[in-house]
């Protein structure tokens, strides 16, 4: 909504009403000596066109760069009905549904969001969404250790190819909880993990194992393998997927001989944009045994009296006002416009849009890395197939080769040095349906002039 500012004589009529002569009497109640008093290290204020040079001058800083930087937030295609129908008035301004009766345009919203995300992932049931990929593998764990009764442990397996950021953000929140996240090594020669290295755990009483899908480097777990394994070890499996990569790969339902039991990530690659880092949402599905344990709140279908469709609010974990750390969950709402915007995207891309979406930027990504590395010193970092993103090996610090092709208004992707030195000079690149035959051939020579 836009701001409107109030005159002095606007202030002055309100401040009457209510039997105050000034602003500051209003918190009067507040100690002299906890007031913060001048805020030295402000600046002055801006009229409205003061700001707006500013920012458009900071817009233009950003420039027109390339951008080849996936790690987890990617540059997609997204129609332009897409935010233009979400930003309307009946889904831009709309409060949480409470009231079915008042709600039913949001309520149906999200029911076809969960039906979308439901079979893009086989699982039985989604929730309305969470806040985003990495706090929705936090709840994931918080919700199999409350699922999982037979472990007494609170042990879970993570492997060290689930994205940093995500293993970061689920330490952050579980680690009070006498949950204890196990990193799972991988394979330097793969960059997935080994059977081998769950192996070590067999016999031992394991809460949960997380798999990502594909990994942080893009590369592919072998999830049956390591599904089976883990429920044959009496552990229930979370799965972290890419949405769109789900439109060519077996989705987390299918793993193994009976499917992963909670299935989590980002939906960012779904008509959000990057946006300088969000709004983004987590996405968050499971089986019908587990539905009583998922966070959030889910909306189901029915009739009524007069045998109309309608929809409501079928499970809402409300009781984390008064249950603490008992409660299903303590975050309370969603990201309901993103997840507007995403319902739209999938509606109009379709299956078979989205699935071409995803074959392009496969189709992309290979193409660039087997270009690059015809120039001398650069080679993939790890053996077998990977999706939309690469890491790959250069002669030079990582650091000054993305300098040196931001110059060039390329930004070359991700500094892997930065929590994997163990691989070396490693750059994570992606390349989505964005980029063009021209685009590509741009970054191989913005390469070869930075390691020159």
């Amino acid at each position: 909504m836009p701001f409107i500012p109030h005159t002095p004589s606007e202030i002055d009529q309100m401040l009457g009403a209510i039997g105050v002569d000034s602003i500051d009497q209003l918190f009067d109640e507040i100690p002299e000596a906890l007031r913060i008093g001048e805020l030295s290290a402000i600046p002055e204020s801006m009229d409205e066109m003061e700001v707006s040079r500013l920012m458009q001058g900071r817009a233009r800083r950003d420039g027109g760069a390339l951008n080849f930087i996936g790690a987890g937030a990617y540059e997609h295609h997204i129609p332009a009905a897409v935010w233009q129908i979400t930003t309307r008035g009946e889904f831009y301004s709309a409060y949480t549904p409470y009231q079915a009766e008042a709600s039913q345009g949001t309520l149906q919203l999200i029911y076809e969001y969960q039906t979308m995300m439901a079979g893009l992932t086989a699982m039985d049931v989604s929730n309305a969404s969470l806040y985003d990929g990495a706090s929705a593998l936090a709840e994931a764990i918080l919700m199999a250790v409350r699922g999982n009764r037979k472990s007494k442990s609170r042990k879970v397996l993570v492997p060290g190819g689930v994205h940093p950021y995500y293993r970061d953000t689920a330490y952050a929140i579980v680690k009070n909880q006498n949950i204890e996240l196990v990193e799972v090594p991988y394979s330097e020669v793969s960059g997935a993990s080994e059977l081998s290295a769950f192996d070590a755990y067999a016999g031992e009483d394991i809460t949960a194992v997380v798999i990502q899908q594909p990994n942080f480097f893009g590369q592919f777990e072998a999830v049956d393998a390591i599904t089976d394994w883990a429920h044959n070890n009496g552990s229930l499996v979370i799965g972290v997927c890419n949405p769109l990569a789900l439109t060519l790969i077996t989705p987390p339902g299918e793993w193994g001989q009976n499917g992963a039991d909670i299935a989590c990530g980002d939906g960012q690659p779904l008509g959000a944009p990057l946006s300088s880092g969000g709004p983004y949402y987590g996405y968050m599905c499971c089986t019908q045994k587990l539905v009583r344990q998922m966070p959030g709140r889910i909306v189901g279908r029915t009739v009524d009296l007069e045998g109309k469709q309608g929809f409501a609010l079928t499970l809402q974990a409300r009781e984390q006002h008064i249950r603490r750390s008992k409660a299903t969950s303590n975050i309370c709402t969603n990201q309901g416009l993103v997840v507007t915007a995403s319902t739209i995207h999938m509606a109009i891309m379709g299956p078979k849009g989205l699935t071409r979406q995803a074959e392009l930027s496969h189709a992309n990504t290979q193409a660039l890395a087997d270009r690059v590395c015809q120039i001398d010193g650069v080679e993939r970092v790890f053996e077998g197939a990977s999706f939309h993103e690469v890491a790959l090996r250069l002669p030079k610090p990582v650091a000054e080769v993305i300098d040196a092709m931001e110059d060039q208004g390329i930004l070359a992707g991700y500094d892997l040095t930065q929590r994997y030195s163990e691989l070396g000079d490693a750059l994570l690149l992606c390349a989505t349906e964005t980029k063009t035959d021209d685009d590509l051939e741009q970054y191989a020579q913005a390469l070869e002039q930075a390691l020159a």
